[in-house]
C-alpha cells in the first residue's frame, strides 16, 4: 500500500478523499474521524500505528472537505464507502477505530463487514439517540450539544443556519484558542490536553471539514438522531472494545457504559480521569488492544 493521499470514486460515483500513513505493509487500521472532522494528517497517531505494524487509513466522510455529499445517509451506509476504499487500496481485512462521531461508523463496520473487519473500537463514541429508554442521550452534555441536537431533531431548516454560524466561529478560531472555543463541551482535563501538536491537528481537521460547507456535519447529526441501520447486537461476533472517560462533556460517560453493556462481549476501558480529548493520550493502548482483539499479537 502506498503512503500519501488520494481520491477514490465510490460505487455510486461520489468522490471520497483518503490518506494513508503509518506502516505501508501493515494491517489496515481504518480511522473514522469525529463530528465535525476530516481525514487529515496526524503524525503522532501515524507513528503509533507504524510502531505496531498498522497502516493508518484515514478518509473524509461524505459531505466533509472534498468528499461528495451523500444526502440522507445513515450510519450503516459507511460500510459501502469503506469497502470501496479498501478495494481501491487492494486490501481485504482491516481493523477499525471510530472517535466521537466516528464511533457509530466503526461499529457499523463491525456489524456489516463481518469477516473483513477483524476488530472494532469506539473511542469517546456516541451512543444511539433512538434506544431502549435506558440512555438519556443529552444528559451530561455541554449546552452547545443540547442546542445542536435540538436543531437536528427539528430538521434542516433549523440545523443548517445553526451549523453555518458555528462553522464560521470555528474557522476564525486560532490553534491556541481551540480548547477555550469548545466552551461547555470540554472539561478542565480536556482544555489542558488541547495544546501543541494535538491542537494543531484539531484545528486542521475542523477547518478542512467545512471547506465546502456544513453538509457533512449536518448529515452526521441527522444520522445520529435516526435509526443507525443496524443494532448494537449485530456487531457480534466481531470483537469490539469501548473506551470512554468520565470527564467527557461532549459524549458523556453514560454513552460508553451503555455501549459496553449492549455490545456482546465488549472489552470495557472506562476511566474516571479522562475526558473527550485527553483519551487520545491512550492511543497506544487502544491500538495494542485492537491488534490483540484481531489476533495479531
Amino acid at each position: 500500500m502506498e503512503l500519501g493521499d488520494g481520491v477514490v470514486t465510490t460505487r455510486d460515483g461520489r468522490r471520497l478523499e483518503f490518506l494513508v500513513e503509518g506502516d505501508p505493509e501493515g494491517l489496515p487500521l481504518v480511522l473514522h474521524h469525529g463530528t465535525p472532522g476530516a481525514g487529515v494528517t496526524w503524525p503522532e497517531v501515524s507513528a503509533t500505528a507504524r510502531d505496531r505494524g498498522l497502516a493508518l487509513v484515514m478518509y473524509t466522510r461524505a459531505g466533509y472537505g472534498g468528499s461528495t455529499r451523500r444526502a440522507g445517509r445513515s450510519v450503516a451506509d459507511i460500510a459501502d464507502d469503506v469497502v470501496d476504499l479498501l478495494e481501491h487500496l487492494g486490501q481485504e481485512e482491516f481493523v477499525t477505530l471510530g472517535w466521537s462521531g466516528g464511533g457509530p461508523h466503526a461499529l457499523a463496520c463491525g456489524a456489516l463487514l463481518r469477516g473483513r473487519c477483524l476488530a472494532a473500537a469506539t473511542g469517546a463514541g456516541v451512543g444511539p439517540y433512538l434506544n431502549d429508554g435506558e440512555l438519556d442521550f443529552l444528559a451530561g452534555m455541554g449546552p452547545e450539544n443540547h442546542e445542536e441536537f435540538g436543531a437536528a431533531v427539528a430538521g434542516l431548516d433549523e440545523l443548517v443556519p445553526y451549523l453555518e454560524k458555528e462553522a464560521a466561529v470555528m474557522r476564525s478560531t486560532s490553534v491556541e484558542e481551540i480548547g477555550e472555543s469548545l466552551g461547555g463541551l470540554v472539561s478542565e482535563v480536556d482544555k489542558a490536553f488541547a495544546t501543541g501538536a494535538f491542537a494543531e491537528h484539531l484545528h486542521t481537521s475542523f477547518t478542512r471539514a467545512t471547506d465546502n460547507g456544513i453538509w457533512g456535519w449536518a448529515d452526521d447529526d441527522l444520522a445520529f438522531t435516526r435509526d443507525w441501520g443496524f443494532a448494537l447486537e449485530d456487531v457480534a461476533p466481531t470483537p469490539v472494545s469501548v473506551w470512554q472517560g468520565r470527564q467527557d462533556r461532549m459524549v458523556p460517560f453514560a454513552h460508553g457504559m451503555y455501549l459496553a453493556d449492549r455490545l456482546p462481549g465488549a472489552r470495557r476501558h472506562l476511566y474516571d480521569d479522562e475526558g473527550h480529548l485527553s483519551l487520545v493520550g491512550r492511543m497506544g493502548d487502544i491500538l495494542d488492544d485492537l491488534r490483540e482483539l484481531a489476533g495479531r499479537r
